[in-house]
């Protein structure tokens, strides 16, 4: 284990912030009262850190900045706790994808120089399990690119971690990008696609393949980017859904946020954006060429991880499956003891989800048996 608990560190990960992005994302927002010294200590490190940032952006204008994608992306969406760490962890056997790190997540600036001093420190100190659930963590392992994002410009949902009293202004101008700016756009984007070449310099890849779920509200603006771009669509019994967003944003927001926050409020926000995500996504999935996009029940999948990712592969048509198989089959062995958590729904669970996501348990004909 690390030596600090994620409960109980003093500072929250804007430390990996450039000062740009640290300074318009605290811009205008409230800092509670007993959240002063968290975020004086994070501004400090920040402010230290972010005088490192320049050789950074030497370096990416030297080597990558010019340089185009090989593939456009392929990217695995759906809500939150809907199975997307899973599927992201086995198609990263394959060594043809490259992906976003759990230290370029914390330290995107700080990835072309200083990143061997600064992960070996990162990994003494972090948790060798997810406070949520018993996910492995380590610094090289795969993560959701949202939070690399977030230190890179003040352009992402992800921000409702820091200001979760702000959460539903972050999803409709972040998330949604239905209030964002136009200028808000265009530097998301030259950020992402920034993101994007560094991941893949860093590991090696020749496709960027995204776990990412606020991506499942973005088609249209991928889509921009990335015409050609791959998607794998999961989906889960949504009473699931709703009980383990609520423990895994609760657990993760303790150290993040520098704002109160009522359990009440969280379970409403975690509500609202679900429907929100929900209908954009059913809306704008039409604009995905034919064969770019699979549906999957993540309970399919957990069922049959290496058959299911096979099918994958073969819709999408991707190539290189027979050469990852070994790698897969390998990583689906080790997980074969992998004890996930159980939920047992109380009659309040119940009836939130079936007041409010109803057209989910009946789009996916889920039940409380099934």
């Amino acid at each position: 284990m690390g030596r600090i608990e994620f409960q109980k560190l003093p500072i929250n990960t804007l430390v990996g912030a450039s000062w740009s992005a640290f300074c318009s994302i605290k811009k205008g927002r409230l800092i509670d009262k007993g959240y002063r010294k968290k975020y004086i200590l994070t501004k400090i490190v920040c402010r230290i850190l972010s005088l490192l940032v320049p050789i950074q952006n030497r370096m990416y204008r030297k080597k990558l900045a010019d340089k185009p994608l090989e593939h456009d992306p392929l990217f695995i969406l759906g809500h939150w706790r809907s199975g997307t760490t899973f599927v992201h962890n086995v198609f990263c056997c394959d060594k043809q994808f490259g992906y976003t790190t759990t230290y370029q997540t914390v330290f995107p600036n700080l990835m072309m120089w200083g990143q061997k001093f600064f992960k070996s420190t990162m990994g003494a100190i972090m948790p060798d399990k997810r406070p949520t659930d018993n996910m492995e963590l380590s610094p090289d392992l795969p993560q959701e690119e949202e939070f690399a994002l977030s230190n890179m410009m003040p352009y992402t949902f992800y921000n409702f971690w820091f200001f979760p009293k702000d959460t539903m202004e972050y999803c409709d101008k972040y998330l949604l990008f239905e209030k964002a700016e136009e200028k808000e756009k265009s530097v998301f984007k030259r950020t992402f696609l920034k993101m994007i070449k560094i991941s893949l310099w860093n590991t090696g890849g020749k496709q960027f393949l995204s776990k990412n779920p606020p991506h499942t509200a973005r088609i249209p603006e991928i889509l921009e980017m990335f015409p050609n771009a791959k998607f794998i669509y999961l989906v889960r019994n949504p009473y699931t859904v709703f009980e383990s967003t609520r423990s895994f944003f609760t657990n993760t927001i303790r150290p993040l946020k520098l704002q109160n926050i009522s359990d009440e409020e969280l379970e409403k926000n975690i509500v609202e954006v679900y429907k929100k995500m929900y209908f954009k996504y059913e809306r704008d999935k039409a604009l995905i060429p034919a064969g770019n996009l699979i549906e999957v029940k993540f309970e399919d999948f957990e069922a049959d991880p290496f058959n299911t990712t096979k099918r994958i592969y073969e819709t999408l048509s991707l190539s290189g499956f027979e050469d990852a198989r070994e790698a897969i089959e390998k990583y689906l062995g080790k997980k074969k003891g992998y004890k996930k958590n159980k939920y047992k729904y109380e009659q309040r669970t119940v009836d939130i989800v079936e007041g409010n996501w109803k057209f989910a348990l009946d789009k996916w004909g889920y039940s409380l048996e099934s």
